[in-house]
């Protein structure tokens, strides 16, 4: 594996080539259909895209190639969940078509290739067991 700063590996078509590409990002919150937002928190603008959707979609077209996204299933003081039912202020940073991989400290799982049903169901299951009720509840609301 090689780490590389931002400006020495750009998401061009050429790095789109490179097999097994692996891109790993934080968010600030992640729906349930695996939408992510990396921009704003608690309706405050925090920081800027930079180059997360393009290592994103590098990543997904790289042959062999993943994105992961992190993020801890709650805000640091434990009050909020950070996998939520709908983005804050519906800002989206990756759209649910890029969403791969989600890694909270309750699960990962795998949403390429999943129906939203599925993404949904996935999603709460990685949340923090003090949300799951709520994130169920909003799931039924879906349907």
């Amino acid at each position: 594996m090689a780490c590389r700063r931002s400006r020495r590996a750009p998401a061009t078509a050429s790095s789109w080539r490179r097999r097994s590409r692996v891109a790993i990002n934080g968010a600030l919150e992640v729906d349930l259909t695996g939408q992510v937002n990396a921009e704003h928190a608690n309706g405050v603008y925090v920081g800027g895209v930079g180059g997360h959707g393009d290592f994103v979609r590098a990543a997904v077209r790289s042959p062999g190639g993943r994105s992961i996204v992190v993020l801890p299933a709650t805000t640091p003081d434990g009050t909020r969940s950070r996998v939520v039912a709908s983005l804050d202020r519906g800002t989206v940073t990756t759209p649910r078509s890029d969403a791969d991989i989600v890694v909270t400290e309750h699960g990962v799982p795998q949403l390429r290739g999943q129906t939203l049903r599925e993404r949904r169901r996935r999603m709460a299951a990685i949340a923090a067991p003090a949300f799951r009720d709520a994130l169920s509840r909003a799931i039924a609301d879906m349907r």
